[in-house]
């Protein structure tokens, strides 16, 4: 038997419980910026993030109600997207306190920070991962906005790397998933497309990979 869930009966904090705990995992986007007057540094997780475009190379969060990331990038158009990585557990979930602005997360969660190379907001230098990004636009939706950067430069630690492509088992990512639960990698299983060409004639059933002999 299912369950019916009406969003205007339920109310928008049940429902978005609700949401968060069904879109799952969600992917954390570790965003670093600076203030207007480029002085104090922010860094804030965000899980409503992916990829947005490939060319050029967009990527998107969501800020859920008008937060500290989301007035910085405003004011000065640059972000930093930086994994959140398993080892800094901790120190991500801290970030998401709700600091003061003019407090800095780097120093009151004790995060140590990178120059950029094409911004000017600091990367996380524990982070595997950074992408350097210029403000492409952003969307109002209801109570939420959607930010979309452009990634003008990437930088990715040679230890995550496996012939030159990084690997997921040695990134070990995070991602959220309902009410205070995270996750990590777990197993990781893999499957390759099928092309049409190789799409059995006599019909698809799971475990049949693709094209039988004499099919």
């Amino acid at each position: 038997m299912r369950i019916d869930h009406d969003p205007e009966v339920l109310g928008s904090r049940a429902f978005y419980r609700l949401l968060t705990a069904v879109v799952v995992p969600r992917p954390i986007a570790w965003v670093s910026t600076l203030s207007a007057d480029g002085v104090t540094a922010n860094l804030a997780p965000h899980s409503f993030f992916t990829v947005a475009c490939t060319d050029p190379p967009i990527v998107q969060f969501t800020s859920v109600g008008r937060k500290d990331s989301l007035r910085n990038i405003e004011a000065t158009g640059e972000f930093v997207v930086n994994l959140a990585p398993e080892p800094l557990f901790e120190q991500i979930n801290a970030s998401a306190v709700d600091f003061p602005a003019q407090e800095d997360e780097f120093d009151a969660v004790g995060i140590e920070r990178e120059p950029s190379l094409r911004v000017a907001p600091p990367r996380v230098a524990a982070s595997p991962v950074a992408l350097e990004c210029r403000l492409h636009s952003t969307l109002g939706i209801g109570n939420s906005t959607l930010v979309l950067g452009q990634v003008v430069h990437a930088v990715v630690d040679e230890d995550v790397l496996v012939d030159g492509h990084p690997d997921i088992r040695r990134l070990r990512p995070l991602a959220r998933l309902g009410g205070d639960e995270w996750s990590t990698v777990g197993e990781v299983r893999e499957l390759a497309r099928i092309p049409y060409r190789d799409w059995p004639k006599k019909g698809w059933r799971p475990g049949r990979p693709g094209r039988e002999h004499g099919a």
